[in-house]
């Protein structure tokens, strides 16, 4: 089968053998993958991948091998392995956890050297993880529903109270899944920051009540100018925070990834703000805690989702409460994964680029 290989630090197209599946195993072919910040940042930072994948106690990839990303997918069911139940008909196009069910336990699929991700015509799925495909729902936009998680998943660990002002900074693919999942939540209003007028325009589309460009507007500031408590909520205040700021809770999401920028959170934060960091920076970074301790800053990091909320992601997408489709900006063959990975370094040209296969 044909596939775009991460090899020597380069994205290549190539031949190789077609994976067969195992006790419990499916067989699926590859209808629609999206290219991942993650996938940008390992194709730029392997080494460093890799030796924080050791860290953490995680098998890493070996750099020498040919490696397949892609972990954002939506397939269609060709055969199943022994053992499975098959209860899903060959021909149904499902979503899947990027992982795989072995008896040594559960392995990503995407930064592995032995299963194959969505950048392959083909590639295996584990038949109990298999979410059959709503509605119809074409499989470039099933295929976000990963990257929504994401968001979703950000949310939910923010552990919304209900009286919080949100700010996203940053409005890439994962700031954008956050801006969805906050309004599908029902906290308003939702400031997001970003340079780009394009990525700004999609935040405002996918639930943004108020869009900053930081080269015109500083962030903190306009978020406090809609974080202003009632007469109500400041009568309401204890003696000692009456001497406060008059301002609601904040929950900041850095949805950017980049050294230095977890420090300019740190600096605009309002005291007791709540920063949850989505933004997965690959670099080592410095900042303050003097800033956060004075601030009494809670920071908390997050990555994934559950299974839960994996299905939920689907389901939203499926029942149009998020418009997916706006999101993608280009779909691309196998030959066109090396170009698609270069483009979306240009956030007025792309948002999410599609991979299609067998396009």
């Amino acid at each position: 089968m044909r596939a775009a290989i991460f090899r020597n630090g380069e994205i290549v197209v190539g031949q190789m053998a077609e994976p067969k599946p195992g006790p419990g195993q499916v067989l699926v072919k590859t209808l629609a993958c999206g290219i991942c910040g993650s996938d940008l940042h390992a194709r730029q930072h392997a080494p460093r991948m890799v030796e924080m994948a050791k860290k953490t106690g995680r098998t890493p990839m070996d750099l020498s091998r040919d490696v397949v990303f892609g972990h954002e997918f939506c397939c269609e069911i060709v055969d199943y392995g022994p053992g499975t139940t098959r209860k899903l008909k060959p021909g149904t196009h499902v979503c899947s956890l990027p992982a795989l069910l072995t008896p040594e336990g559960i392995k990503g699929i995407g930064y592995s050297n032995e299963l194959v991700g969505g950048y392959a015509e083909h590639m295996l799925l584990s038949e109990p993880l298999l979410l059959e495909v709503p509605n119809g729902l074409a499989p470039e936009h099933a295929a976000l529903t990963e990257p929504l998680a994401v968001g979703v998943h950000a949310v939910e660990k923010a552990s919304i109270s209900g009286g919080e002002v949100p700010l996203v900074i940053g409005c890439g693919p994962v700031g954008l899944a956050v801006i969805a999942a906050l309004r599908i939540k029902g906290l308003h209003p939702i400031v997001a920051a970003d340079y780009s007028p394009a990525r700004r325009a999609l935040a405002a589309k996918l639930g943004a009540d108020i869009v900053v460009d930081p080269k015109v507007s500083q962030p903190y500031a306009t978020w406090a100018e809609h974080a202003q408590m009632s007469e109500a909520e400041k009568a309401a205040r204890p003696p000692f925070q009456a001497m406060l700021p008059a301002l609601k809770p904040a929950i900041i999401f850095e949805c950017v990834g980049v050294p230095g920028l977890l420090q300019q959170v740190f600096e605009g934060a309002p005291r007791d703000a709540k920063i949850v960091v989505v933004g997965v920076c690959m670099e080592s970074d410095r900042n303050e805690p003097m800033l956060g301790i004075m601030k009494e800053l809670n920071v908390q990091y997050v990555l994934g989702y559950t299974p839960e909320e994996f299905a939920a992601s689907l389901r939203l997408i499926a029942e149009g409460q998020v418009d997916a489709a706006a999101m993608v900006t280009a779909e691309v063959g196998i030959d066109g994964v090396a170009k698609a990975f270069a483009d979306l370094a240009n956030p007025e040209a792309h948002t999410k680029i599609i991979v299609q296969p067998w396009r």
